[in-house]
C-alpha cells in the first residue's frame, strides 16, 4: 500500500491527505477471502474504549483539514456529527465492532469534502479511472 501524502495547504494537498486517511482507516486491507475492505478503523476499534476514542482522533483529523479549507460550519457539525455516531455506537461492545464494518463515517465525511472542493475548487477534482 502506497500512500502519497503532500505537506501543502493547497485544496489539492488537502485532499490528497483526506483521501489517504480515508483509505487508511477504511480501506487500507481486505479480509482475506471475502474481498471486503476493512481499515485501522475497524482493527482497532476492537480495543474497548481507547480504540473508539483513538479512530474519533483520526477522524476528527479530517474535520480539522475541512475547517482548514473554509468549509460551512454546518458540513463541519454534519461531519462531527457523523464521527460522534461511530464513536457512539463503536462503543457498544461487539455489536458497535460490527456496526464499524458498515456505518463509515470517515468515507461520509470525505464525501462531504469532496463535494465542496468539487463545487469550490474544481482544479482539485480528479478524474478516476
Amino acid at each position: 500500500m502506497r500512500l502519497e501524502i503532500p505537506t501543502g495547504n493547497d485544496p489539492v494537498s488537502v485532499r490528497k491527505r483526506v483521501e489517504a486517511m480515508e483509505k487508511l482507516l477504511e480501506r487500507s486491507m481486505t479480509i482475506p477471502g471475502t474481498n471486503y475492505p476493512i481499515g485501522l478503523d475497524s482493527i482497532v476499534g476492537l480495543i474497548p474504549v481507547v480504540g473508539d476514542l483513538l479512530t474519533a482522533a483520526m477522524g476528527a483529523y479530517i474535520v480539522w483539514e475541512a475547517r482548514n479549507l473554509g468549509m460551512p460550519k454546518w458540513k463541519l457539525w454534519r461531519m462531527a456529527g457523523n464521527i460522534a455516531i461511530d464513536t457512539a455506537v463503536g462503543a457498544v461492545p461487539l455489536v458497535g465492532d460490527a456496526a464499524d464494518l458498515v456505518f463509515r463515517s470517515n468515507t461520509r465525511n470525505l464525501r462531504i469534502i469532496r463535494k465542496h472542493l468539487d463545487k469550490h475548487h474544481p482544479e482539485t477534482r480528479i478524474i478516476e479511472g
